[in-house]
């Protein structure tokens, strides 16, 4: 049994790291320009025009080409490959353990999706901060291990973990949040459509809707995260203080467009491909 669960989880691991390469690559841009309106306010002069999502992307195509939009691929790939392959396996190990695989009530869903996510989020936090620090543009990094290598040297084995609370506080309640609403949404369809060939599109789309939700809800502390990973030494309730000083309620809202349409689709894209490709392999998502 317990040989079993292992070989199943395995196979959910590679099923998420697939659905992570595809997501990825097409949507690095929007995580790109969301990163680059979060961190850019302290170097804009007063009096300076609004900086918004379009400007910001004109920017970048104008002084890095259109390939500057997939900077920080590298970390990225190095961060959601794996990770989301972390996150479906433990996903698909805890469901089973605790669940045997049942449909899952609302709080249930919050806690598993929550719990999964978690242990994701503090195994690939390195990454996740060297890959925001690429998108950044502040620093001038040659590689993930460059970059590795740099701030153990510069900022200690510790900066590696910087914006650790702030990113548990968006990323267990993204999760939580996009799990309940999405498994909620999906056991409302019927099941002459679910087991059609229409399933497919009918579960993303009720992945967009869940997505949407836990985007707008997670926004703030992603902004904090952002700003507590690019600007070295900042604490989380110094980059608070900091956000609201220089912009307001509205600048923990900054960059909401980018990165509600990246996330929306990341999670529907990788949630639809995950469990399509795990019904192919025999097994229940």
């Amino acid at each position: 049994m317990e040989i079993s669960l292992v070989q199943s989880a395995l196979k959910a691991f590679l099923c998420g790291s697939l659905s992570g390469t595809c997501s990825t690559l097409l949507f690095q841009p929007l995580d790109l320009i969301k990163t680059r309106l979060q961190t850019v306010q302290g170097t804009v002069q007063p009096g300076s025009a609004r900086v918004g999502m379009v400007s910001v992307f004109l920017t970048v195509v104008r002084t890095e080409k259109l390939v500057g939009l997939w900077k920080g691929m590298s970390p990225s790939f190095a961060r959601t490959i794996p990770g989301l392959g972390l996150y479906f396996s433990t996903y698909y190990s805890l469901k089973q353990h605790f669940f045997q695989g049942r449909g899952l009530g609302p709080l249930e869903a919050v806690a598993l999706g929550a719990g999964a996510r978690s242990v994701a989020g503090v195994l690939m936090l390195p990454v996740t901060v060297i890959k925001t620090r690429f998108e950044s543009g502040r620093y001038n990094y040659s590689s993930v291990v460059g970059a590795l290598r740099s701030m153990c040297q510069t900022e200690g084995p510790r900066a590696l973990f910087s914006g650790l609370v702030p990113t548990l506080l968006r990323d267990a309640p993204f999760s939580g949040i996009y799990v309940m609403f999405y498994t909620q949404t999906k056991a409302c369809l019927p099941t002459e459509l679910s087991s059609s060939s229409y399933g497919p599109p009918a579960h993303f789309l009720c992945g967009v809707g869940a997505g949407v939700l836990a985007s707008l809800i997670t926004q703030p502390a992603d902004v904090v995260k952002t700003n507590v990973q690019v600007g070295s030494g900042l604490s989380t309730a110094a980059a608070v203080r900091q956000v609201y000083s220089q912009q307001g309620v509205q600048g923990f809202f900054r960059g909401a467009v980018p990165r509600c349409l990246r996330r929306t689709m990341m999670a529907a894209m990788a949630w639809t491909v995950y469990e399509t490709l795990m019904t192919r392999a025999g097994l229940k998502s």
